[in-house]
């Protein structure tokens, strides 16, 4: 057993790597954690909201559903043992982002955010940058069909507008929806040509979206810049203060090495 390994076995068992997951990122770091021998001797526990009733599972182990805000996390990090906190969670996942950060700085735990660099407009993009969901539903006023991949979370903000709306989702959106709309149920990862068929069909003479970041569903993008279509953007919620507990990288890559060192400098091995 290496020096790292004895540290992460405590006499009250084995420390927690806990990751609020959800997105391919947090798939992709579990899955790196788990096949590392690294960290052969830590709990590998991934966190789902459980929005989706059949999500994609990643490997280690898995729980499903709320923590209960900052009490709940911060009992449940110390009931098992954890000894850092990955938040791998969508970049627009405010509410789980914001209890991490606070558990974090209560009890000095190590907190790793891992965030995909968002997407940049480059030539022929005509981007409309909006806060929210509320000021992106009072543009489409000047629109007569939107495709809206926001999820399906926030969907009320438009049930007032006239503008019929092409809603793409993974589930059933639960009302208050569009007063005109359609649903699409479908999972990413999308081309550029399903995309471009799709606004071409559907006649969309706008997109509105949030500013995700990552290649899954990128095509949607490439798809509105084919087409001269304008791009409601949501952009991303204002980063956090720092922390000294916190640190923040955009690849697995870069968070399991950072994850080496978080540990060894927590654990001094």
């Amino acid at each position: 057993m290496s020096g790292l390994d004895e540290q992460l076995v405590g006499a009250d068992g084995p420390r927690t790597i806990l990751i609020l997951g959800g997105t391919s990122e947090a798939r992709q770091l579990a899955e790196c954690l788990v096949e590392n021998p690294r960290f052969g001797q830590c709990a590998i526990v991934s966190s789902l909201a459980g929005r989706v009733s059949h999500p994609r599972l990643p490997q280690g182990e898995v729980r499903v559903g709320g923590f209960g805000g900052v009490p709940g996390l911060g009992k449940w990090v110390e009931d098992h043992h954890v000894v850092a906190l990955i938040d791998c969670t969508h970049p627009f996942a405010e509410r789980i982002s914001a209890t991490a950060h606070e558990v974090s700085r209560q009890r000095r735990l190590p907190l790793l955010t891992v965030h995909r660099p968002p997407w940049r407009e480059v030539p022929g993009d005509q981007w409309i940058h909006v806060p929210t969901m509320e000021a992106a539903a009072s543009r489409l006023r000047c629109f007569q069909r939107a495709f809206l991949t926001i999820g399906r979370q926030q969907l009320a903000a438009f049930s007032a507008v006239d503008t019929h709306c092409l809603i793409r989702c993974v589930e059933p959106p639960a009302p208050p929806l569009p007063h005109s709309h359609e649903v699409i149920l479908d999972r990413g990862p999308f081309t550029v040509e399903g995309e471009c068929a799709l606004l071409e069909h559907a006649d969309c003479d706008v997109l509105v979206t949030k500013n995700s970041g990552g290649a899954a569903t990128y095509g949607k993008i490439e798809a509105a810049r084919k087409r001269a279509i304008p791009v409601i953007m949501v952009d991303r919620p204002v980063p956090r203060r720092p922390s000294p507990y916190h640190e923040e990288v955009e690849t697995t890559a870069a968070a399991v090495k950072q994850l080496q060192r978080i540990i060894c400098s927590t654990q001094d091995c």
